[in-house]
């Protein structure tokens, strides 16, 4: 079977796209925006691969395996933060990082 590159750039850009909504939408839970920061960082790397394999090329294959190796970092450490941040208040919620405007 045979996809079209529009098919896995329309894939793509729906997988970073609720990475975004994600974010925008649940800004107070930590859990979900570091999940969102993840499916931000996947579909950029989709479009890395898509590309690299598009063009022959290899190095946008190598740039993805270097995002990810951030990516895994990022999300050890923000596991870490966000263990801490429940041992000592008991919640996930951004409350104290989030000032209200008004």
């Amino acid at each position: 079977m045979n996809l079209s590159l529009n098919v896995f750039l329309v894939l793509s850009c729906f997988v970073f796209l609720s990475g975004v909504l994600g974010i925008i939408l649940h800004k107070r839970n930590v859990l979900i925006v570091l999940v969102s920061i993840e499916l931000m960082l996947v579909g950029i790397n989709l479009n890395f691969i898509l590309f690299s394999v598009y063009l022959d090329d290899m190095l946008g294959q190598i740039f993805a395996l270097y995002v990810l190796t951030v990516a895994a970092a990022e999300s050890a450490i923000g596991l870490a933060i966000f263990t801490v941040y429940y041992k000592d208040k008991q919640s996930i919620l951004l409350e104290g990082f989030v000032r209200a405007r008004g």
